[in-house]
C-alpha cells in the first residue's frame, strides 16, 4: 500500500515541523524552554478554564506513557505556568495567570503567523476537516495495530 507509506512520511514531516513551531511560538510567547509535550499540556490544562487531572490529560492527548505528563506538569508547575490541586484523591493542574497570559499570547502570533497565512493559501476548510477526519480515522488503526504488536 504504497498510499499508507506516503501518508506516513507526510505525517513525520507534518509532526516535526509542527514540534518546531510550537517550541518556537511559545519561546516568541515569552515561555522559552519548553518541549512539545509541555506545550501540548499547558494549552490541554488551560482549555476551557477547568482544573484537569492526569488522566485527563492523557485522555485527550492520547498518551499512554503517565510519566512524560507527570514530567511535563512539574516543569510547566515550576515555569509558574500552572498550579496544582487535589479533586478528591487525584492531583489536578490549573492554569495561573501566567500561563494564561502565555497562551493568548500563543494564540495572538498563531492567528498572525500561521493562520492568516494559511487562509490566504484558499485551502478549503472544509476539505482541511476532512483531512484531519481521516487522520484520526487512521490513527485508530495505528493503536489498535500497536496493541496487536504489543501482544506479540
Amino acid at each position: 500500500m504504497p498510499a499508507l507509506s506516503e501518508i506516513e512520511f507526510a505525517v513525520t514531516m507534518m509532526v516535526n515541523a509542527y514540534h518546531r513551531w510550537m517550541v518556537r511560538c511559545m519561546a516568541a510567547s515569552g515561555s522559552e524552554g519548553l518541549g512539545p509535550l509541555d506545550v501540548l499540556v499547558l494549552h490541554s490544562v488551560n482549555h476551557r478554564g477547568r482544573a484537569k487531572t492526569l488522566s485527563d490529560i492523557c485522555l485527550v492527548l492520547n498518551i499512554e506513557d503517565t510519566h512524560t505528563v507527570t514530567y511535563a506538569l512539574k516543569k510547566l508547575e515550576k515555569a509558574g505556568l500552572i498550579s496544582s490541586g487535589r479533586r478528591r484523591k487525584e492531583k489536578t493542574a490549573e492554569i495561573t495567570a501566567s500561563g494564561e497570559k502565555a497562551c493568548l499570547e500563543y494564540r495572538r502570533l498563531r492567528e498572525a503567523l500561521l493562520v492568516e497565512p494559511m487562509k490566504a493559501l484558499g485551502l478549503d476548510e472544509g476539505e482541511l476537516s476532512r483531512l484531519a477526519a481521516t487522520l484520526r480515522l487512521v490513527s485508530g488503526n495505528y493503536d489498535q495495530a500497536a496493541r496487536a504488536a504489543a501482544a506479540m
